[in-house]
């Protein structure tokens, strides 16, 4: 199942994607059913399953055309973001190979949903992307053991974890410049787990106006899906809707020579197989 947080008009709602391409609206199936995708896996897996079959045969269908799409999870209660997670990227940086993963967080604001426009901040011409696979956790948990990893996941989505270069260089933590407002994008759709195959032989690729800029196999990360919900879930109890955020390959557009970075008028594209195609145009910041 493909599910998305839309705006449809009527207010916020969730959306599943139907086989004709239509999106069928949960909102049409009841004051029952949570609007809003934390509070959907809050209900679990089975539950979950359970209201996209109702969904299918009861629910009312929309045009993609004509509603918003956004961030797929709208209030993450945390974006993990995993930074030097590919070999590609530790090389082209010239950095060491981290020996645990090093994370950051991504304040909801950051972010915006497919089609929507990231903004390149007035104060910066240097914002970069950075292709990444999300995972969204499905429910509670703690200490969980890599081999168990994969039982609280709830499925994955494509992120663009766009990163304003000279203030994220201001000082050692990198925050500064990863959370600039609408700087990052992430959707369309959460793809359920079980409707991916194998997700670390999946393939990864990022687009800047049709141009490939990176391209990786989900599978050549150092540290593994299993591994960063392990190390994550010890620090603290993951939620259902938190989004671990893996890391970015090699292809950066600040290790480009010449450096490449967006600008307004662009469309960059994040794709991963089986999992969806995200898209956004550049704009500037209005003064």
């Amino acid at each position: 199942m493909k599910i998305a947080s839309i705006e449809t008009g009527a207010g916020p709602s969730i959306g599943v994607h139907d086989d004709d391409g239509s999106v069928i609206d949960l909102r049409s199936l009841g004051a029952d059913v949570p609007i809003d995708l934390r509070g959907l896996l809050e209900l679990g897996p089975e539950a979950l399953a359970d209201i996209g079959e109702r969904a299918r045969t009861s629910g009312t269908r929309l045009d993609p055309d004509e509603i918003r799409f956004l961030p797929v999870v709208p209030h993450s209660h945390a974006v993990w973001c995993a930074a030097l997670n590919y070999p590609t990227h530790v090389k082209e940086g010239n950095w060491e190979p981290p020996s645990a993963p090093p994370f950051f967080l991504r304040v909801a604001g950051s972010l915006c949903g497919h089609l929507e426009p990231i903004v390149q901040p007035s104060v910066s011409d240097r914002l970069d992307y950075e292709g990444e696979l999300a995972v969204v956790i499905g429910r509670r948990a703690r200490h969980v053991p890599p081999s168990e990893a994969y039982d609280v996941i709830a499925g994955y989505s494509c992120f663009n974890d766009g990163s304003v270069r000279d203030w994220q260089r201001h000082t050692t933590q990198i925050t500064s410049g990863k959370n600039f407002a609408g700087t990052g994008a992430f959707g369309p759709w959460l793809t359920t787990r079980d409707e991916v195959e194998d997700i670390a032989a999946a393939q990864l690729t990022t687009r800047l106006n049709g141009k490939v800029m990176q391209q990786t196999k989900i599978g050549e990360m150092i540290f593994g899906i299993p591994e960063l919900v392990n190390y994550l879930s010890t620090i603290c109890e993951l939620q259902p809707g938190d989004v671990v955020v893996t890391g970015t390959p090699g292809g950066v557009g600040a290790r480009q020579t010449p450096q490449v970075f967006m600008s307004p008028g662009d469309v960059v594209e994040v794709e991963i197989d089986q999992v969806g195609l995200l898209r956004n145009p550049i704009v500037r910041e209005e003064s």
